[in-house]
């Protein structure tokens, strides 16, 4: 009985010191102000456990050293360094950005899910790098212009279908999914040269495949997450896929249905398959000087894309397949999201949707309809409103850095080591809403980005589509999908809240993404 009691406390002492004491030093011995992390859950706890939100939890770690530069905090067991001061953001995300280069991604064999493990956000190292100078070229400004009219054609089609809906009064909408369709539409057409028309025809098989690999709730995701957290190895081992067979045999599919057709019948679309075509047929040609852009948000390049593009890279149809699928997701999930709080902020702050749509009617009638490239860039009550919507709701909460080799962050005295795969995040959404960078950080306020007034925002607080090298690559492509919508749609309907519009909004616990409770519930009013 004696030595079974031995026994136990042994093993007791063993758990919960590696389970708990050990782990749970490493930002304090390091001298890095941290929270009080729980038995093997960390800081996540409350999320995990339903208690907060993304945005709750993410304000609730912000401000628990207001006066740190940077804290630590864990995700499980794993220790995470959390940068709140844009000049250390500067030093981590730019000036050292070699020693971050990588996202923290899931760790999966390439053999069980090619779709992710090869795709730009996933990819790491020379790869990645090689990767993001092919696809720059599919996302400059020149290219946009080439794929606005097709844009253009989808945002018609989109007011068209709706008003031939509503007739009268106000039609009651669930906006992200209608958002969705749009989106999925305006992908297919410019990616794949296909027309699927998504509200006329919801169960096409882009849309359909687009809602199955964004369900993210229910236990087997859960238990997906945590595995990939804890035991990449195991599920690998057991070939255990985080999308559906059906998403990756479809995009393949398409993919190579594509590519055939257009080399057999000598097809030519400015859009990323083509670029990547050629890259794999060696056929790649020199980029024109582009064509100068506008808008705030728009993430300035930071590597040679054509430099990049005259490397010997080798090209497969599943890689293609794998940049196709991330275009489509990001489309179909971030874009949609973006659109989705525009317009409610639209329906609450119905002040700004009129001087909005003042600025709409202007161009519209001096362009009769069919305003140019430049005619949308240089509207600028548009960027202002999207560029705002976006300050106040980031499509990503955060953004995060993977180590790569050994680094010695030295700032202020401080001296902080990282070893490789450490990793550090990037709270967007609570620097976003710091009153110290912005004033009234809840209240939409547009001005905040006017001609006269967008000095004044400091560096690197502003954030939507991420910041380096690694920022997002589509950030025109989704600025000028935005903008065309809110065009035609602010041109035919007034956006109002409904009797099922949640104000403000409040977010769902139980998913692992930012999602709010109940969805977008808006109503469209024709006018």
């Amino acid at each position: 009985m004696f030595w079974a009691l031995v026994t136990v406390a042994a093993v007791l002492t063993f758990v919960v010191y590696f389970g708990y004491v050990k782990p749970f030093k490493y930002w304090k011995d390091l001298g890095v102000p941290q929270g009080s992390p729980w038995f093997l859950l960390g800081d996540v706890w409350p999320t995990i456990l339903k208690r907060k939100d993304i945005v709750q939890w993410l304000e609730w770690v912000y401000y628990k050293h207001p006066k740190s530069r940077y804290m630590g905090y864990y995700q499980f067991l794993k220790p995470m360094f959390f940068v709140k001061d844009p000049e250390v953001i500067k030093q981590l995300t730019i000036k050292d950005f070699d020693h971050f280069t990588d996202h923290q991604t899931f760790a999966i064999s390439e053999d069980v899910e090619p779709l992710w493990s090869k795709n730009l956000f996933s990819l790491r190292g020379h790869r990645w790098k090689e990767m993001r100078g092919v696809l720059s070229g599919s996302f400059t400004s020149s290219k946009m212009k080439i794929m606005f009219e097709l844009i253009r054609e989808e945002a018609e089609k989109f007011v068209d279908y709706f008003n031939e809906e509503i007739q009268a009064g106000v039609l009651d909408l669930e906006m992200k999914d209608s958002f969705r369709k749009y989106a999925t539409d305006v992908i297919a057409s410019t990616s794949f040269g296909i027309t699927v028309n998504s509200l006329k025809n919801p169960s096409n098989e882009f849309y359909r495949m687009g809602k199955a690999a964004i369900n993210f709730g229910g236990f087997k995701t859960v238990i997906k997450f945590l595995g990939y957290q804890f035991c990449p190895w195991l599920l690998t081992l057991l070939k255990i896929r985080f999308f559906p067979a059906a998403i990756s045999n479809f995009f393949l599919g398409i993919v190579n249905e594509t590519i055939k057709e257009r080399e057999e019948k000598g097809i030519v679309r400015s859009d990323m398959i083509n670029i990547l075509m050629e890259v794999k047929n060696g056929t790649v040609k020199a980029e024109n000087k582009d064509t100068p852009d506008e808008g705030f948000a728009v993430v300035k390049e930071s590597l040679d894309g054509n430099a990049e593009r005259r490397h010997n890279i080798e090209i497969t149809n599943q890689d293609i397949t794998s940049q196709a699928f991330i275009f489509f997701f990001a489309g179909f999930e971030t874009v949609s999201t973006a659109m989705s709080f525009t317009s409610y902020e639209l329906a609450v702050n119905l002040d700004v949707q009129e001087k909005l749509r003042r600025e709409i009617g202007e161009v519209y009638d001096k362009s009769n309809g069919k305003p140019s490239y430049r005619e949308i860039l240089e509207m600028k009550y548009l960027d202002m409103v999207i560029s705002e919507s976006l300050r106040k709701w980031p499509p990503a909460v955060v953004t995060d850095r993977m180590c790569t080799k050994p680094y010695i962050l030295k700032s202020s005295g401080d001296s902080i080591p990282f070893k490789k795969a450490d990793c550090l995040v990037i709270p967007t959404y609570s620097i976003h809403h710091d009153p110290e960078y912005y004033p009234d950080p809840e209240k939409l306020i547009p001005e905040r980005f006017s001609e006269e007034n967008r000095g004044k925002i400091k560096p690197y607080t502003y954030m939507p589509f991420g910041l380096g090298p690694r920022a997002c690559i589509g950030s025109r492509f989704a600025l000028l999908e935005i903008k065309m919508m809110l065009f035609y749609l602010l041109k035919s309907f007034e956006i109002v809240p409904t009797s099922k519009t949640l104000i403000p909004l409040k977010f769902d616990k139980s998913s692992v993404v930012f999602t709010p409770t109940g969805g977008f519930q808006l109503g469209l009013k024709k006018l």
